[in-house]
């Protein structure tokens, strides 16, 4: 299918993109990688009048590692994340999560900031966000505003994003040198969409206990979410076989996953317990 008619601007300066959004009254969109909105504009499920295309603000495209955590400017594509070394050090969660991000033709086109702003709720990048509390920058016209992760995903291809907004930055917070990490998920072929995943990360007390754990879940809920009762169940515990049989068992109980065409909703919450036990797993490896 072809796409609707719309216009085409492609400003220089991020003012200049905001001032373009707000001049149509919510009928335009922003434009970064494309690989989310061309097909929805395929689709007709997206018929702006004009598109704000962002490829002049390369400000945007850096990748910057602080004492504070990782910045991630908002056109940083999956690739920019993939060849980047110092990820592996410095968030090696995120660098795991983007491995699993669709194929290769897309992961040199798509950005951040369009899959964070998309917000599919089986999308890696959103799971992470929402796991790590991130925190996100939005431009307006109003000025510069931050957003908790948890707060930034409403609904499903829903977020907190006003129409003439822009996402221009993703803040991971610091990520301590012993953290303990996992990030896996399950889908029918190798870089489609999740039918579950699970992202975690905790660190360790001097007597070996679990403290400020953090687990994630895509692709079984509205949105990302976080799976808070099985991370009770691991703070202040030391990790063994009945700590994670026990996290496991929680997240399965507390979950409630849809049924689609692709799966069974009590399907996905046993995935979700799976995934969980083989991540704690490894990471207390």
């Amino acid at each position: 299918m072809k796409p609707p008619a719309f216009e085409y601007a492609a400003p220089s300066t991020l003012a200049e993109a905001v001032s373009l959004l707000a001049s149509r009254n919510g009928n335009a969109k922003v434009i970064s990688g494309g690989q989310s909105l061309m097909p929805m504009l395929a689709y007709r499920l997206a018929a702006p009048e004009l598109l704000v295309d962002l490829r002049h603000l390369k400000d945007l495209a850096a990748i910057r590692i602080e004492a504070d955590g990782v910045r991630l400017g908002a056109k940083v594509r999956w690739c920019d994340i993939e060849n980047d070394r110092r990820l592996a050090v410095s968030h090696p969660l995120l660098a795991e999560a983007i491995k699993h991000v669709a194929h290769y033709q897309i992961r040199n086109r798509g950005t951040v900031g369009g899959s964070v702003a998309h917000a599919d709720p089986s999308a890696e990048m959103p799971g992470v966000a929402l796991t790590c509390d991130a925190r996100m920058t939005i431009v307006g016209p109003a000025g510069t505003r931050v957003e908790a992760a948890a707060d930034f995903f409403t609904g499903p291809l829903e977020t907190s994003l006003e129409p003439d907004e822009i996402l221009t930055e993703v803040h991971l917070p610091a990520w301590p040198a012993e953290r303990r990490w996992a990030f896996l998920e399950f889908a029918r072929r190798k870089g489609d969409f999740a039918m579950a995943g699970v992202a975690l990360h905790y660190d360790l007390d001097g007597g070996g206990r679990i403290t400020d754990a953090h687990i994630g879940a895509i692709g079984i809920a509205d949105r990302p979410i976080r799976l808070a009762e099985a991370e009770a169940v691991l703070n202040g515990n030391q990790v063994t076989d009945k700590l994670i049989a026990m996290a496991s068992a929680k997240a399965r109980q507390t979950v409630d996953p849809p049924s689609d065409i692709h799966a069974p909703g009590a399907y996905r919450a046993a995935l979700v317990a799976t995934l969980l036990s083989r991540g704690l797993k490894k990471s207390a490896v």
